[in-house]
């Protein structure tokens, strides 16, 4: 289920241009105050390989750069949410978010909010039956993060220009559908992405999560280009559920529909 969250401050605040693991934080303590249970599972464990099942899109604000900080223009922003759940948690979900006061902040600044809106975004996938094959073109609403390990065992971030890129996400997906379903679901499924780039050359982003922290890390994704995508109607719920390729708790990959073929 995708929702889009409208909140407001009372200025126009000041944020850290990395602001995805703060924002991640933020929305894992709202769903603590509400269910703690499900916080700590999401948190600590997560499905199967530790996915999180959840992601969220960049924000929705004018802004101006200064260093490391984004100077918001306005004192109301927005973005999209997604959760792989049942239908029936909608109204949880909605109730959890409501009015809740929610900070995005790091060391330097913090930037107060609070929930001024979260809206149901219809599927538009309603009229599909679960398990019918189904081609539609997806577009990235946050940078989509792939890697393979190298021989240090570190990651190595790919390029949509690389073959190994479609096949990471593939092969992400999967593991995904492994996770929700079964091994065997996940290896019969019939999947398929192919990219089509928005312009040339591809647009990338280097995101630091937990900045200014020992375990900081740099990550890479890429944002201008589109992926039609091939599975059944449920495959690709998840897939525009949890979001595609790594990171997607912390705000990576996140991706709506752009066409239905």
């Amino acid at each position: 289920m995708r929702f889009l969250v409208k909140l407001i401050s009372e200025k126009p605040e000041v944020i850290p241009i990395n602001y995805q693991y703060p924002l991640s934080a933020a929305i894992y303590r709202i769903i603590a105050k509400g269910d703690a249970d499900y916080a700590n599972f999401l948190h600590e464990k997560g499905y199967g390989k530790k996915f999180k099942f959840f992601s969220f899109s960049q924000i929705t604000c004018p802004f101006k750069i200064e260093a490391d900080r984004l100077l918001l223009q306005s004192n109301e922003l927005s973005f999209q949410i997604t959760f792989h759940l049942l239908k029936a948690a909608e109204s949880f979900i909605k109730g959890l978010f409501q009015s809740e006061k929610l900070d995005i902040a790091d060391r330097i600044s913090k930037g107060r909010f609070t929930v001024q809106s979260i809206k149901t975004l219809p599927s538009p996938l309603e009229s599909y039956k679960e398990n019918e094959i189904t081609q539609v073109v997806l577009r990235p609403l946050s940078p989509v993060v792939a890697s393979i390990p190298n021989e240090k065992g570190q990651h190595t971030y790919l390029s949509p220009k690389e073959t190994v890129f479609t096949e990471s996400l593939l092969y992400n997906w999967r593991s995904k559908i492994a996770a929700c379903y079964d091994d065997t679901t996940a290896s019969n499924a019939i999947l398929q992405i192919a990219l089509q780039p928005i312009k040339q050359p591809f647009k990338s982003r280097l995101i630091s999560i937990k900045s200014g922290k020992p375990e900081a890390t740099q990550i890479r994704g890429w944002i201008n280009f589109k992926m039609q995508v091939t599975g059944e109607r449920r495959f690709i719920d998840l897939l525009l559920n949890a979001g595609a390729g790594l990171y997607n708790a912390q705000g990576m990959g996140c991706v709506s529909i752009s066409q239905k073929m």
